[in-house]
């Protein structure tokens, strides 16, 4: 087994000798003279350094000012950092724990006792990352496993709407395109992180849950609704937020609200004139309103039974003009944007080549 690594920081060297010694049997040795070069050590073996035994009184950075950089950039809980100090006042005690070290240690070194206590902490530290790595690894395949049986509820949705199943693969990743152009376009206002966005995207699948409650005479009529079909055909927004409700311990999950919200408002509009609740301009989440344009972009260049497939620059043209209801001008600008990426996205899923718009 590889032996793990600690770095001893002493601006004398008979000590940092003394410690090597007392840990070299058992650990790497890592040595720096002062505080910037502990620092620099550190930085230069990330996730490698298991301990740092280090000296409080030293030239150019002192152990206490390492400790508060080191507490600055939230490295201490990863960190154990032993101090090492001859001055075993009251004050700089508590001021050495309050910064972050795991324990002090007073001067002269008591090789055995020493090595217990740095053992002891260190074995802990193990078996903590080591349940860790073990928890993210459970996590992991559960949010993967929820992604799958979401996909999956959303592809038999589909399929009952006479849809094939790329149709929810395709919102997911038109979802993401638009959230990715988004923060391109306006850094300032957008940003989320790579969890948001998984979360997003999986709940995007999921914003015609609702039509499993529709009968397949309105679903599946190949002409136009009368408006009372339409109105039970709108009723998809709000069943689709009693099924989620009806899912057991969803509600635990984080994707629950982006689900609930997606389902309910994907077919809201910037100008109110949206269904089921009638929101306007801010008051529909942004992830809605992506969502939606995605829906709205796909069904345009997907065939219906009741309509053929439009071209990738007839629907652009159609959704800038208005033609399927008002959106947010920034989402506008985005999809101006990107309609290139957005094109060679759906020929390389198709298997042709891209093809310039």
């Amino acid at each position: 087994m590889e032996k793990q690594t600690i770095l001893i920081v002493d601006d004398e060297e008979i000590n940092r000798a003394v410690l090597s010694i007392t840990f070299g049997d058992d650990f790497q040795i890592l040595e720096a003279a002062d505080g910037r070069e502990a620092l620099a050590c550190i930085d230069a073996h990330p996730g490698e350094i298991v301990a740092v035994l280090l000296d409080v009184v030293m030239p150019v950075m002192d152990g206490f000012e390492v400790l508060r950089i080191l507490g600055e950039r939230q490295m201490l809980e990863q960190l154990p950092v032993f101090l090492i100090t001859a001055e075993n006042s009251e004050e700089r005690l508590r001021l050495g724990y309050d910064l972050g070290a795991v324990d002090i240690i007073e001067k002269p070194i008591v090789p055995y006792f020493i090595r217990r206590r740095i053992g002891n902490v260190i074995q802990l530290n193990n078996l903590v990352r080591t349940q860790d790595q073990m928890l993210a690894a459970q996590a992991k395949e559960i949010l993967d496993l929820n992604s799958s049986i979401l996909e999956t509820l959303a592809t038999a949705i589909e399929f009952r709407d006479q849809e094939s199943g790329e149709h929810v693969r395709r919102i997911r990743q038109l979802t993401l395109l638009l959230l990715e152009v988004l923060m391109e376009r306006y850094p300032e206002k957008y940003c989320f992180d790579e969890e948001e966005l998984r979360l997003i995207a999986d709940a995007a699948v999921m914003h015609d849950l609702g039509k499993i409650a529709i009968p397949d005479s309105i679903l599946n009529k190949p002409g136009r609704l009368t408006p009372e079909e339409f109105e039970i055909m709108k009723t998809h927004t709000t069943q689709g937020c009693v099924l989620l409700d009806n899912v057991p311990r969803l509600r635990e999950n984080p994707v629950y609200a982006y689900a609930y919200d997606i389902c309910r408002h994907h077919h809201e509009r910037w100008d109110g004139r949206g269904y089921p609740d009638h929101l306007k301009a801010g008051e529909i989440t942004i992830w809605a309103q992506v969502v939606a344009l995605a829906d709205v972009y796909d069904a345009l260049v997907g065939e219906r039974v009741y309509k053929k497939a439009f071209s990738h620059e007839k629907a652009v043209s159609m959704i800038l003009n208005g033609e399927c209801g008002m959106f947010n001008p920034e989402l506008m600008d985005c999809l101006t944007f990107a309609q290139e990426r957005i094109y060679g996205m759906y020929h390389k899923r198709s298997g042709e080549e891209p093809v310039q718009p």
